[in-house]
């Protein structure tokens, strides 16, 4: 039985995970949880699943858990980075779900990692901020990352099997998110809960506006690179608008494999818990009659700029795919608080990167200090902006 760590498990990804487990208690157990600052989801996760241990961000919201799961459970209850640090690298946990929203998740997946814990990794700002560095460390603890993301699970499994010197490309597919056909002029009145809406997939607040912007798209071709290791011009991306082809290996003599599902996230989250193996799950069947047809095109990288500037961010390397990871999140939560317009997220992007002078990094800890620095610099902007 494979005893589980998620961290973020108030997440849609967490969520999921929980499914996953509760409909294989044979499988799996979960024995800790790390939260933000739902509380009561969390205090019914516990309930359920009486886990060893949770974490959630703040010391006064551990106090109301303790007192709420009184008579109710014996978790013991951590909080803050320091707590989900422990968490992740707990001793009754063998595998960790990294699907911690943001820059947060990178310091609790570095320490299960250095911990020896198998990775079940759904939080791609890791690779982004850090990606040398976590495959680094896992390379050394002999540790396997096995993706969560759909679009990195469907490179995954279109591997096996395979020769991996015979691998020419990955196609990395996007829906285009909301906004995949509006005109730019009109980008200028987005509103929050517009870009909320996505077409196909039901996603947390912050990768849904990644999604409307295609920074998402940015982040996962950075997280393609490291994951597998890359150069970035094997790398290629598709908007394909059904969502039906997760993405695509292109081989040297022509093949292409792809993998193909309904967009639900318990496929690839199933996927990396019971790797190598494909165990049923409740999904409805795929039913390409009923999709009718599989289109394909290029991303717009004018009217999406966020996309250029992640593949630039990368390009430049060293701290400043960091920078440009913290000022996109400083700049989804301005947007999401109505303190920015939509198409004002790459500008203060943009200008935050075009600041930076890059370095190479050392370690986590030069690391976050870039992250400050871009949430710094982009919050003065912010602030400069409202002003």
């Amino acid at each position: 039985m494979k005893r589980i760590t998620i961290l973020g498990s108030t997440g849609s990804i967490g969520a999921s995970a929980l499914n996953v487990i509760a409909a294989n208690p044979d499988e799996y157990m979960a024995v800790a949880l790390a939260a933000g600052n739902n509380v009561d989801l969390l205090f019914e996760q516990i309930r359920v699943f009486q886990p060893v241990a949770a974490a959630v961000s703040r010391e006064d919201l551990a106090k109301t858990l303790r007192g709420r799961l009184k008579g109710h459970s014996k978790t013991e209850v951590l909080s803050g980075p320091k707590g989900f640090a422990e968490l992740a690298a707990l001793e009754a946990a063998d595998t960790v779900i990294s699907a911690m929203s943001g820059a947060s998740g990178l310091v609790p997946t570095y320490e299960a990692i250095k911990a020896g814990k198998g990775m079940a990794l759904a939080n791609k700002e890791t690779m982004v901020m850090a990606g040398s560095i976590i495959m680094d460390l896992a390379k050394k603890k002999n540790i396997s990352i096995l993706p969560i993301d759909s679009e990195h699970s469907a490179i995954f499994q279109s591997l096996q099997g395979h020769r991996r010197e015979d691998l020419k490309r990955v196609i990395l597919t996007a829906s285009g998110g909301p906004f995949r056909n509006m005109p730019l002029e009109e980008m200028k009145d987005v509103t929050p809960a517009r870009a909320l809406k996505h077409p196909n997939w039901n996603m947390g607040r912050k990768i849904s506006i990644d999604s409307a912007t295609l920074m998402n798209k940015g982040l996962e071709a950075i997280e393609a690179r490291w994951l597998f290791n890359l150069s970035m011009d094997q790398i290629d991306i598709l908007v394909h608008p059904e969502s039906v082809i997760h993405s695509m290996v292109e081989y040297m003599d022509g093949s292409v494999i792809a993998q193909m599902g309904i967009p639900d996230m318990i496929t690839p989250i199933s996927y990396a818990l019971s790797y190598p193996r494909h165990v049923k799950t409740n999904l409805p069947p795929l039913r390409l009659e009923e999709v009718g047809k599989l289109t394909f095109d290029k991303p717009d990288m004018v009217r999406f700029p966020c996309l250029s500037l992640a593949l630039k961010a990368i390009e430049t390397g060293g701290s400043m795919p960091a920078v440009m990871n913290g000022a996109n999140e400083i700049a989804v939560e301005s947007f999401l608080s109505n303190r920015i317009g939509f198409l004002q997220i790459p500008a203060l992007i943009e200008k935050t990167m075009d600041a930076h002078d890059p370095f190479e990094p050392d370690g986590i800890e030069a690391i976050m200090e870039a992250d400050d620095w871009a949430r710094r610099t982009a919050g003065k902007e912010v602030q400069r902006l409202g002003s």
